[in-house]
């Protein structure tokens, strides 16, 4: 039977690197749990891993998708439990993207409808408030999760009633699969995690992040929505002159951490998450005692 290790966490915690050190003994491969990572292009800015790790260690659900694709959670989840699957060592699933990881843990029944952008559209020109009461009359289960300025959760959740005749509450659930899993959490202090965050942004930009944007910018335009994430909106604020390079580099620290806080709190809820100090010199040795238990288990 198939053995998952999840090690999740907020941004710059450190994960890739504990999970290359622990994948590397396991001998193990690594499935990314982050939703922009499996962009092409979008490299420095989303923090992927390098070349050198993912030459000494396999790496999957990196680079699956053009930047002008949309890789749907649905889409996600299956291309994930697939490989989980297909190896008889135990995986590593890394990554600060909660819901991808719920997907797996917890086995998300996800209707499978993919966007519809000319029904989004007509949605969208409606505005928010008359979508949210469109909302409460089709499915007031779902309006009662959703917030009435969530534009982005209404929208979704209209577009799989009108595609498929049933409301999204009725499709959603949970099936958690039959395999063991260990959940690994990486966190600290948060004026710890701040100076990482600092520490992070300005070895982006010597790697050359500015560089990054500008080609992509040129590449797939500046509308593309991937520019209008964190890090890459600031960066191109800067590049159209309407910021300077401290201010962007200040602002994306600012928006980063509070990120980081939301991410905090999301993981925080879920109480089967073993945490770990990344402040503490053995945080290596303490997580790879940890899994080595799980694997003999």
């Amino acid at each position: 039977m198939s053995k998952l290790i999840t090690i999740c966490g907020a941004t710059a915690t450190g994960k890739s690197g504990v999970a290359v050190a622990v994948a590397s003994r396991l001998r193990s491969p690594i499935l990314s749990a982050d939703s922009r990572q499996v962009y092409r292009e979008f490299d420095i800015g989303t923090a992927k891993p390098t070349k050198v790790d993912r030459t000494s260690v396999p790496h999957h659900l990196i680079d699956i998708c053009d930047p002008r694709e949309t890789l749907t959670l649905a889409e996600y989840q299956q291309q994930a439990q697939k490989l989980i699957m297909a190896y008889d060592v135990p995986l590593l699933l890394v990554g600060g993207t909660g819901l991808y990881i719920k997907s797996i843990v917890r086995g998300l029944k996800i209707p499978r409808v993919a966007p519809m952008p000319e029904l989004r559209s007509q949605l969208i020109e409606l505005g928010q408030p008359q979508c949210y009461q469109m909302l409460k009359q089709v499915d007031p289960s779902a309006a009662e999760k959703i917030h009435l300025n969530d534009p982005v959760r209404t929208l979704r959740a209209l577009e799989v009633f009108y595609v498929t005749g049933r409301s999204i509450s009725e499709q959603q659930g949970e099936n958690p699969p039959s395999y063991p899993i260990l959940q690994i959490g990486l966190d600290c202090d948060m004026a710890i995690l701040t100076k990482r965050i600092e520490q992070r942004t300005n070895q982006m930009l010597e790697s050359g992040w500015i560089d990054e944007v500008e080609y992509l910018c040129h590449k797939y335009g500046c509308d593309l929505p991937l520019l209008n994430t964190l890090g890459y909106q600031e960066i191109k604020q800067y590049l159209a002159g309407d910021i300077t390079l401290k201010e962007a580099k200040e602002l994306t620290v600012l928006h980063t951490r509070q990120f980081a806080k939301r991410q905090r709190t999301w993981f925080r809820a879920y109480p089967e998450i073993e945490w770990f100090d990344v402040s503490k010199p053995d945080l290596c040795d303490r997580v790879w005692q940890r899994v080595a238990e799980f694997c003999e288990q």
